[in-house]
């Protein structure tokens, strides 16, 4: 099960450990479930882990203009294991969206430090 907090600001925030090329680091990252895509990551971590660039995607962002972002490919810890997953390059915070969340259930306590839990559907 992977656990986090809600913070005052109303925001629900996980940990997650991400794996790069011969690199790794536990990064608190924001649930988003308005965002469809895996991961995203600002672009001093994707260096960082020495991500591999494996494309861009044209991407609707949150006040709905589209943008061209790169895509790289990393591993991510999720429910125990390692997992393939795409991340995209922001200037934000770190955002875990659907498609990480998917084949998972998704609870929150929606008051100043609550919990977060997040536990695979079996």
């Amino acid at each position: 099960m992977i656990t986090g907090k809600i913070r005052d600001e109303r925001v629900a925030i996980i940990e997650v450990e991400v794996i790069g090329l011969n690199q790794r680091a536990k990064i608190e990252a924001t649930l988003d479930t308005g965002f469809t895509g895996y991961l995203t990551l600002p672009e001093f971590l994707i260096h960082h882990l020495r991500l591999p660039q494996i494309g861009t995607r044209h991407t609707i962002i949150a006040h709905g203009r589209a943008v061209l972002l790169d895509l790289y490919l990393a591993k991510v810890i999720w429910h125990g294991k390692e997992r393939d997953i795409e991340v995209l390059q922001t200037d934000k915070q770190p955002l875990v969206g659907m498609s990480m969340l998917r084949g998972s259930r998704l609870t929150l306590g929606v008051v100043p430090d609550g919990d977060v839990t997040i536990a695979p559907l079996r």
